[in-house]
């Protein structure tokens, strides 16, 4: 499969790289980490990386401006999204060829390549597990800015090494990117420290959350977040807050946006990612996401976790 992929960037000169909405640090790391390896490695090819920004990662980077024409007989690589209705950048139908590259179950096989690993911690170690067959076959050689990218996107979908997505594999593969030169300590203070407003935010957490037979659920609306001074996004990174609660064997973040209510859901143990289906989402068997529509649907989530 490396090779195939291989053999696609070799061919084409014009190259286009999609991710998911509403991104977080491993669709950074994967899409804009995929991009600056291969533009180091091909700078005489066109290659872009596109996904509206969220200004919450800005000490990541940022997607280019890109240009219709780059589409015109373009390779598109989408990466860590599940489903097409998740790509972001909906000109990717007008490429010439699609490559598929994700950790997620593969419950929408979209495009001309698909290579999906769900025993990868990330689509960032994917990234990186190509990087190594074309270190070996091309003579690849991987930026220290994209190291970093790739190490932030590693760190993110693992929850710093904690969750039980993390292998052997990925620790070497963290190990490894560790050797290159970028500064950890402030990556990690980029990534995990929170501002003043999402602190007191996390502590209503704490103060509102309810737990009924080991599942917790808390509601954050659209309002409460005015109040508090936090966007959508930013309340989003409270989601692993109830992870530390005795007792707690999964447990649901109900956050509220203009237009719909995003349903995060996470577990220590039974799957969840079948009742994130059922509500127009999916994911990880662990941590899924889903959305409904109305204040009153909170209680039809809660009822299919409370059978779990």
């Amino acid at each position: 499969m490396h090779r195939q992929i291989l053999d696609k960037i070799k061919h084409y000169s014009k190259i286009v790289i999609h991710r998911h909405v509403r991104p977080d640090p491993d669709a950074y790391g994967s899409s804009i980490g995929l991009h600056m390896l291969l533009k180091h490695n091909y700078p005489e090819k066109e290659i872009y990386v596109t996904g509206k920004h969220d200004l919450t990662l800005d000490y990541l980077a940022k997607p280019m401006v890109v240009p219709d024409s780059a589409f015109e007989n373009a390779l598109i690589i989408v990466t860590d999204t599940a489903n097409t209705e998740r790509i972001d950048d909906e000109r990717y139908k007008k490429g010439e060829f699609l490559i598929k590259i994700d950790h997620h179950p593969n419950e929408d096989p979209y495009g001309d390549i698909v290579y999906v690993d769900t025993q990868a911690s990330s689509a960032s170690e994917i990234i990186y597990s190509l990087f190594k067959t074309g270190e070996q076959q091309e003579d690849w050689t991987l930026p220290d800015q994209a190291a970093r990218l790739l190490y932030a996107g590693i760190v993110g979908d693992t929850g710093r090494f904690m969750f039980t997505s993390t292998s052997l594999k990925t620790m070497s593969y963290a190990g490894e990117l560790m050797g290159y030169d970028f500064d950890r300590t402030k990556l990690f203070n980029e990534m995990y420290e929170v501002s003043p407003n999402v602190l007191k935010l996390k502590g209503y957490v704490y103060e509102n959350f309810e737990m009924k037979n080991g599942i917790g659920h808390v509601k954050l609306s659209k309002r409460l977040l005015e109040e508090y001074g936090v966007s959508q996004s930013e309340a989003s990174l409270l989601v692993s807050a109830l992870a530390d609660v005795q007792g707690m064997r999964a447990w649901v973040f109900f956050i509220e946006d203009s237009e719909s209510i995003r349903v995060r859901l996470r577990s220590k143990g039974p799957v969840i990612n079948g009742i994130a289906k059922k509500f127009n989402g999916g994911g990880h068997p662990l941590a899924s996401g889903a959305t409904i529509y109305e204040w009153n649907e909170v209680e039809d989530v809660l009822n299919e976790m409370y059978h779990l």
